[in-house]
């Protein structure tokens, strides 16, 4: 039996170790004649992990979807399974928007119609009513994987998970506390910061894989008792096709107030101290060489437009507020130069994907998750005003050399950061577990 199940692992997981079969509560999902063909005969629920067609229950406990870097992910990560032949279906709140060709199932209304990006205590209710939508979305569709996106998430998969005996895996995207902290929802020396971290590094070690966006967060779960053959780094990705470089648009140019004569500088992202806004307006504030800036995004537009004016450099920045996403492009190739001031280490930041792929160069702050995606290529600054005003003066000043740079970064996204690639290595990640 035990050459049988070697023979099985080589065969199907492409190398990739996979646990021996353990007894569950569910029952086996019905296993094709062909499966069983391709897996030599053994019919037992492991040789589903030979079959193409896998069924996702994924959980993310967020207002999906909006125009924002883990509403990106999600999205992306799901349409690229399902572009591969997989059924995916979705439990999330019930505030968001729908998208196209992704299966959602919304959890019950409670009374709320908007939900502010970052910690609340709305989000303890929505996680109350969640919890039993996802529980009746897994009993009906009985999925093969199920699939948490945020602490929460992790924590409602993990007792499906337990009830059905189906595998856990968890998409990590920074420590729950830590964001609790940057959203002054909690205290850094609140009494409930010790149990918050006691039960976040508890949820961290329950999933059979975490996918890690960042070598930073892969450092931290390892630092939280996560054994390190669980964690599996799966950066952020970008559509190529949809985020490519391309001329200026002179209307949408006019209509934003633009100068084409003046260098413009691009940031697309939310707007909040941990993303660097303030620091990026500060250091613009210091920045003697022509610019003008356009700012793309949103909450608290209206505090960064006030900051803006109380610096001096309110005429020269454009606040658009949220875009649609598929908007992006065309103001993207607006700009001359895009900007990445985000200060939060243990987050991913995925905004410098659609900067990659349209081949803008990037002014970024020195961080471990922009050195990942950007390598050689990124303008790196320190988290602090004057030196990013420096490193923003220097490549004011070097415009007319910097395509070189463009180009080598959209090609880094061509051979590492698409969604199929990540979906290809999810489906890899997928085999292991069952």
């Amino acid at each position: 039996m035990a050459g049988r199940w070697t023979s099985l692992r080589a065969r199907c997981s492409g190398g990739m170790k996979l646990p021996r079969p353990r007894p569950t509560r569910a029952s086996p999902p019905t296993i094709s004649a062909s499966s069983r063909i391709a897996c030599g005969g053994w019919d037992i629920w492991t040789t589903e992990v030979c079959s193409m067609t896998l069924r996702i229950l994924a959980i993310a406990p967020t207002a999906f979807y909006n125009d924002y870097g883990c509403h990106v992910r999600i999205r992306g990560q799901l349409l690229g399974l399902q572009a591969r032949g997989h059924v995916v279906r979705l439990a999330t709140y019930p505030a968001g928007r729908d998208v196209a060709g992704l299966d959602i199932r919304r959890a019950p209304w409670v009374g709320v119609r908007e939900l502010a990006v970052g910690s609340s205590r709305i989000k303890l209710l929505l996680d109350a009513t969640l919890g039993p939508a996802a529980l009746t979305q897994a009993l009906r569709f009985r999925p093969h994987i199920i699939h948490a996106y945020l602490h929460e998430g992790a924590l409602i998969g993990w007792a499906l998970a337990r009830w059905l005996g189906a595998p856990l895996t968890f998409d990590y995207q920074g420590s729950l506390t830590a964001e609790m902290i940057a959203h002054h929802f909690l205290h850094p020396r609140s009494p409930w910061r010790g149990p918050l971290e006691r039960l976040e590094h508890w949820l961290d070690r329950r999933p059979r894989a975490i996918l890690a966006s960042t070598e930073h967060a892969r450092a931290a779960l390892t630092a939280h008792g996560v054994p390190p053959a669980r964690i599996h780094l799966l950066p952020d990705a970008v559509n190529p096709d949809a985020f490519h470089p391309q001329p200026p648009d002179p209307t949408l140019q006019a209509r934003l107030g633009l100068d084409p004569a003046v260098p413009t500088l691009v940031y697309l992202g939310l707007l909040a101290p941990y993303q660097g806004v303030d620091l990026l307006l500060q250091a613009l504030d210091r920045v003697t060489r022509p610019w003008q800036a356009l700012i793309m995004g949103f909450p608290h537009e209206d505090r960064y437009r006030a900051l803006a004016r109380a610096l001096g450099i309110g005429p020269r920045v454009r606040f658009t507020g949220a875009i649609p996403y598929g908007e992006a492009p065309r103001y993207l190739a607006l700009g001359d130069l895009a900007l990445a001031p985000k200060l939060a280490t243990s987050e991913g930041s995925g905004k410098l994907l659609p900067y990659m792929s349209m081949a803008l160069p990037i002014v970024a702050t020195d961080t471990l998750a922009h050195r990942q995606y950007l390598g050689t290529w990124g303008l790196y600054a320190a988290t602090e005003p004057d030196a990013l005003a420096r490193t923003l003066a220097d490549a004011l000043a070097r415009l007319d050399h910097l395509q070189p740079v463009g180009e080598a970064l959209r090609a880094r996204v061509l051979t590492r950061y698409t969604w199929d690639h990540t979906a290809r290595q999810m489906e890899r990640i997928f085999r292991a577990v069952l």
